[in-house]
């Protein structure tokens, strides 16, 4: 208790590594922008205080002690040194603030599910068991309208109006994802934009698609849901590959 009171960069030390190894992963996989996307996690009850990534710093190179702790009701902490990226308090302060069901919000421009927020019809179609698993789970924003600062963050924020659709296809943007823990958002990040590379792929046959019907879709969709602790245990492989590795992202 003294260490964490003394170094309160170790407070939520848990929250804080499996975060990091989300970040590192991230940038492993090539899913990120550079220095532009953005990860949170509440770490209150009403989930308006978040941890989130520091500003402009390179998701390969974060670690546990790195993250910053933000409250999404007070405007000063745009004003302090350590401030967030302005889009990151936009986006992110809009979603803890308006949707208390997303303890863990993760944004980024990959590349397949861009490419689909970048097509006239940015829905994802029910061809192959992983976009299954977004049936009918995900919101499309049409409109979208420039950075995503505090107005465009709070926008973004009213379209996760339905608890059970956990993914926004940001169009002409990139992608949203929210969750109840780091392993769950970060599990579901990783499959949509598997799911976005396969439909892009096949699109790119200009051959008729396999359409799975609407029952089987959606009773997939609940199989995938319920598997026993797939999320957990994924995130947690990826732990122990950079422990194995000798990774300093615990630090």
């Amino acid at each position: 208790m003294t260490d964490v009171i003394a170094h309160p960069h170790r407070n939520h030390w848990q929250e804080r590594v499996d975060l990091a190894a989300a970040f590192r992963w991230t940038a492993r996989l090539n899913l990120h922008e550079a220095v532009a996307n953005h990860f949170s996690l509440a770490i209150n009850g009403t989930g308006t205080t978040f941890l989130i990534n520091p500003n402009q710093m390179h998701f390969s190179r974060i670690k546990a002690s790195d993250l910053l702790v933000v409250d999404a009701n007070d405007p000063q902490s745009m004003a302090r040194p350590e401030a967030p990226d302005p889009t990151a308090w936009g986006l992110h302060g809009g979603i803890h603030r308006h949707c208390p069901h997303a303890r863990c919000a993760m944004h980024v421009h990959s590349p397949y599910a861009t490419a689909l927020a970048c097509l006239a019809d940015s829905s994802l179609p029910p061809v192959d068991q992983n976009s299954c698993m977004f049936f009918n789970r995900y919101v499309i924003d049409h409109d979208y309208g420039g950075l995503a600062f505090e107005e465009e963050g709070a926008r973004c924020a009213r379209l996760f109006s339905d608890p059970q659709k956990k993914v926004m296809i940001m169009g002409n943007h990139g992608l949203l994802v929210i969750g109840d823990t780091v392993a769950d958002t970060f599990n579901r990040l990783f499959y949509f934009e598997r799911a976005c590379q396969v439909y892009i792929l096949a699109l790119q046959t200009g051959q008729a698609l396999r359409v799975i019907s609407d029952v089987v879709a959606e009773k997939t969709a609940q199989e995938l849901a319920a598997y026993p602790e797939q999320d957990a245990r994924h995130l947690a492989e990826l732990k122990a590959i950079l422990d194995a590795e000798g990774s300093d992202y615990a630090a």
